[in-house]
Order: structure tokens, then sequence, then C-alpha cells
């Protein structure tokens, strides 16, 4: 956000033109940024980090005296969208209908744009299982949101995050490969004149592996495996090891991987 960048060289003397990056685009100073969230484990943000161990241990011990007082706003939790496994971290959970739930929800959006110019909802959960769009449950906004009155099962936590957000007014960005933008999410949000965007993070790797893949069936070798390591360190992988949950993940990344093999006329199985 600080970073200089060329935009030119000087009419008198050649020499290159500098400006901060932030003067040709606004762009919000990260001091002026608040986070908050939700997480269906009470651990704060300081015991969080100490678990995922990615962060070097060195900039943990620095940051622990500002992470240790941010602790998550109770969240959503249904067995049947992430693995069992997540069970035991489950001790921070909003005790309630789906209804109530969404109330709550939007409550926490009202407080943090009480304390904010602008508010933006980001899904950086587990990977949810693949929800089954339903007539009469997924199909259009007003099901969807009689559905979440009446309780209905397969109305997923991503979902009422995201239907939160869109009658709150403020963008939802999902950041896992899940189908949380059903159709009625979809309808509701353009309704509403309300900003959703994303169905998986991208951190590169899939990109690499779509590189790596064209690159060896470029030379005639033809890939049987892709393996992938949880570098990251993170609970991610603990979720994707059920395999409902790997499933959805598999249906996102199994596109790109086609798209590279097809295009040089080798088919594989996913």
């Amino acid at each position: 956000m600080r970073q200089f960048i060329v935009i030119g060289l000087d009419t008198t003397d050649g020499s290159p033109v500098y400006v901060p990056f932030k003067d040709l685009l606004p762009t919000v100073d990260p001091k002026d940024i608040i986070i908050d969230g939700w997480d269906i484990s009470s651990a704060d943000l300081n015991e969080s980090v100490r678990r995922a161990a990615v962060l070097d241990v060195g900039l943990q011990d620095q940051l622990e005296p500002y992470l240790k007082f941010c602790k998550p706003k109770p969240s959503v939790y249904k067995e049947k969208f992430i693995a069992l496994n997540q069970m035991g971290r489950a001790d921070n959970l909003i005790e309630a209908s789906d209804q109530k739930v969404l109330d709550q929800i939007r409550e926490d959006i009202r407080q943090m744009k009480s304390k904010a110019d602008t508010v933006v909802v980001v899904w950086t959960a587990n990977t949810e299982c693949l929800c089954p769009v339903l007539e009469g449950v997924h199909d259009t906004a007003d099901n969807l949101l009689a559905a979440i009155a009446n309780g209905h099962e397969d109305v997923s936590p991503s979902a009422l995050f995201a239907v939160a957000s869109i009658l709150e007014k403020v963008p939802f960005i999902n950041g896992s490969p899940q189908n949380t933008f059903v159709p009625g999410v979809r309808e509701l949000a353009q309704r509403e004149k309300s900003w959703i965007a994303g169905d998986d993070f991208k951190t590169g790797q899939t990109r690499m592996k779509s590189v790596l893949v064209d690159f060896l069936v470029s030379c005639g070798i033809k890939p049987v495996a892709i393996a992938s390591y949880n570098h990251l360190g993170n609970n991610d992988g603990k979720n994707l090891s059920s395999h409902q949950q790997f499933l959805a993940k598999k249906v996102w990344l199994c596109p790109s991987i086609h798209q590279s093999v097809f295009i040089q006329e080798i088919t594989v199985q996913c």
C-alpha cells in the first residue's frame, strides 16, 4: 500500500518519477482496517496462530500482545455440512433456530457497520459439503427465506452468512469451494442490489498444477495422479479428510485440470 511505482520519466533529466501507489488509486490505510469475525472455536487469534504453526515463532511472539485480545463472535455449526472431526473445536456456537441465527448475524454486521465506513464479509471457514439444490428451498429468494424461517436442514451455514450480508447491504466474498450461491441467494442479491462474489480462494497452487500438467503433457508425459500437500498448516486439510467435504473441493479443481489435459487430447478421470 505504501510502495512507490514509476509512472514515467522526468522531461528535464530523464530520471524516473516515483509516486506512492495510494496516491494513484484510493486505498485504505492498513492502520484503519478493523478485523472482526465469527468462529465455531472460542480460541483467540493468538491461540489460533500458535495452533496453525504457519508464522515464524519470532513473529508469533511479537504479535501475541495484540492478538490475544481478539476473540471471535459465536458462529454457526451444522454437522451435516462440515467434517465430524471438527466437533471437538466447536465450543463457540449460536445455539438457536436458523431464523434467530440469521437475525444474530445481521445484528453483528450492524454493530460492525457502526464502527467502520465500509464492511466486507469474507467466508474463510471450512469447506462445506455440496448443498443439494432443492426445488421449493433454494430455487428462489422467497423460498430460501421461507426455508430459513422454517429451519430447513439443507440451508448451509455459508448461505446464512451470505443472506445476512445481502440483507444488510454489505459485500459477501465466498472463499471456499462450495455452492453457497444457490439460485435463491443469487436472486436475493440481485433484488437487494448487494454484491456477492467468489467460489474459492486461489493461492496459486491450482494454477501451478495447471501449468505443470500442460508442460508435462507437451513433453509427452502423461500425469496419472496429482497430489496436494496442505502446506499452510491450517485446519482445512483435516476438514477435507472427510469424503463429502473433499468432494466439494474436487468438483471445483477438476475443471482446471481437465482443461489443461483435454487441450492435449488426453483424457483423465477425476
